[in-house]
């Protein structure tokens, strides 16, 4: 099978469906900055082996939620896998468990600590620009509310998991300093 097809090569590129739209549409930014987290997912789990189980359910969860963001309006016949609350909750469970080790935060911290960590940050940034694709999109579409909630709670585990990778690894913590 060739991967090349040239149909996308006018700008336009086909929703799960058929339909045609432009490759700047809301669902094709949404479901490519998922693909994009994904992908920073991929060098995260090379660098933090200790969590590699996570990384990948929630990699199998991404491409689940990209489908589900790929599917022109209307459609339902492909029988996707649907983001359950219980995978929204247990997000919450580990980032629960996470903050057990960690000290309190009473100040704003610098990205950094390690490399691993560094990693989950840029997931973490990425996972808030999914977000607010998701927001801009739920604007003119219908969307099923726990994408949001999901997307949300996993750029929180990314920056609870950032902190607990820098602890394990033995990284710093920087607070920010105002430059006042």
């Amino acid at each position: 099978m060739k991967v090349y097809t040239k149909k996308g090569d006018s700008g336009k590129t086909s929703l799960l469906g058929g339909s045609r739209v432009s490759k700047d549409h809301g669902r094709i930014e949404a479901y490519g900055t998922v693909d994009e987290l994904n992908a920073h997912l991929g060098l995260l789990r090379d660098m933090a082996p200790d969590y590699e189980v996570s990384i990948q359910r929630i990699q199998d969860e991404l491409f689940d939620l990209g489908s589900l963001l790929a599917m022109e309006k209307g459609e339902n016949s492909f029988n996707l896998p649907e983001i359950q609350e219980h995978q929204i909750k247990r997000l919450e469970k580990e980032i629960d468990e996470f903050n057990e080790d960690l000290s309190d935060l009473k100040n704003f911290i610098i990205p950094g600590g390690c490399l691993a960590a560094s990693q989950a940050h840029i997931a973490r940034t990425v996972c808030r620009r999914a977000e607010r694709n998701l927001v801009t999109l739920s604007e003119v579409e219908i969307l099923d509310t726990k994408l949001l909630a999901y997307l949300n709670r996993l750029s929180d585990y990314f920056f609870v998991l950032a902190r607990h990778i820098t602890l394990t690894q033995k990284g710093i913590e920087t607070i920010w300093k105002s430059g006042n």
